[in-house]
């Protein structure tokens, strides 16, 4: 683990403290039966902000090979909601690009194949890039063609010379945030990218991160914490330009990022700016409010469960998601509150969370034992999780969901 000393992104040393954590279990980092009398893993999680290029980013870097290893837990295709979400944007790109079977497109981060299947259904040359070992293989099983490596911008530049070609679409959903060398990483799609391409990212956006109290997304795989400005400085340090965005729902809020090699400034991003300034997004008073706003969360959402705990009211957990790791460590919830989570995946299932070491079940142990409440771990798929437990509710349990608003339903 190294502490940064400088900002991700343009270097300076100026960074001003947000909120402390403290020094937490790793998100994703489930433990097996036999690992819960050993010592758990801890590192410090810590945001802070950059005044000269507006990055939020935390300054602890757990090795890579640790949070991705061969136990990392995270599959995209479980989710329904992901698969069509991602389908819906492999679909709009083929049509905004006029791809074809003479297209290339390279995803990095590509986990089970989920996104790049969608292309190599019209018959369009793809290539998976992922070191995490259980999706990356599932996608070589599935027959997406995978790297199990990260992409840099020597795996950029090797790839070029071997195939003699550049990419016409370069994909990375919800991996920009989570690299150390974010400069190498973005340098690595320059390189890549044909002088025509596009490079297609989805970042969660800091904005509605802040808007919602949602802290929760905040753990040592996620390195930075993006907003429009912050981008646009990134990028253009490359010869790179964010030229389209779209806003989107999907993870509690995100930003699909349309980025190309020519300088073609929307109107939209032009109008995030505009935003984000009026919002005063480069002051430090936007993010010390921010903390301010979470630990009333905190606050609200402790009194909630003693006074159900107090009335003998059973509260179980849904998701083993990351997310969860943070929710539990800072609000202090653990066994004292919580039987158990369910989770659907069954990766997840016989294993514990990290830190409180609450056991994960298979969402059907709902339906056996009928607790009272469910804390909706995985908030940002609080619809899609109740819709499928609707013969739990049906029963007479409840749901708990923490953010953006906590409410019972």
């Amino acid at each position: 683990m190294t502490t940064t000393l400088g900002c991700r992104s343009c270097g300076s040393t100026n960074l001003l403290p947000i909120v402390s954590f403290g020094d937490t279990p790793l998100a994703d980092r489930l433990l097996t039966e036999d690992l819960l009398d050993k010592p758990e893993l801890l590192a410090n999680l810590e945001l802070v902000f950059c005044p000269d290029c507006t990055l939020v980013q935390i300054t602890e870097s757990v090795s890579p090979d640790i949070l991705f290893g061969e136990d990392y837990p995270y599959f995209s295709s479980v989710s329904p909601v992901l698969l069509a979400h991602f389908r819906g944007s492999a679909l709009d790109i083929i049509e905004r690009r006029g791809l074809d079977s003479s297209s290339w497109v390279v995803e990095a981060a590509s986990n089970d194949g989920y996104m790049l299947k969608n292309f190599m259904e019209r018959g369009i040359t793809v290539l998976g890039i992922d070191p995490a070992a259980p999706p990356a293989k599932a996608a070589q099983a599935a027959g997406v063609p995978t790297l199990m490596t990260y992409f840099t911008v020597d795996l950029a530049r090797q790839l070029v010379a071997e195939r003699g070609r550049r990419a016409d679409v370069f994909l990375a959903n919800n991996v920009l945030a989570h690299v150390p060398d974010l400069n190498g990483f973005v340098e690595g799609i320059r390189t890549l990218l044909a002088e025509d391409g596009v490079a297609v990212i989805e970042v969660p956006y800091l904005i509605d991160l802040i808007d919602h109290r949602e802290f929760d997304t905040i753990y040592h795989q996620h390195l930075c914490y993006f907003s429009v400005t912050a981008l646009d400085n990134l990028f253009r340090r490359h010869n790179l330009y964010l030229d389209d965005v779209k806003r989107l729902q999907i993870h509690g809020g995100s930003l699909r990022l349309f980025v190309e090699q020519r300088e073609a400034v929307s109107e939209t991003v032009q109008s995030l700016l505009r935003m984000e300034k009026d919002r005063q997004t480069d002051h430090y008073a936007y993010y010390t409010n921010f903390a301010d706003s979470i630990n009333r969360f905190r606050d609200e959402l402790m009194a909630l469960l003693g006074k159900l705990k107090s009335e003998g009211k059973t509260i179980v957990g849904y998701g083993a998601a990351a997310k969860a790791t943070t929710m539990l460590a800072y609000t202090g919830i653990d066994l004292r509150q919580l039987d158990y989570v369910v989770d659907l995946n069954p990766f997840k299932q016989g294993r514990f969370m990290p830190g409180t070491h609450l056991p994960i079940h298979a969402p059907q142990r709902l339906l056996e034992d009928k607790p009272d409440f469910v804390l909706v771990l995985a908030w940002n798929f609080a619809d899609e999780i109740i819709a499928q437990q609707d013969m739990y509710r049906k029963s007479g349990g409840q749901f708990i969901v923490p953010l953006p608003k906590l409410t019972v339903v």
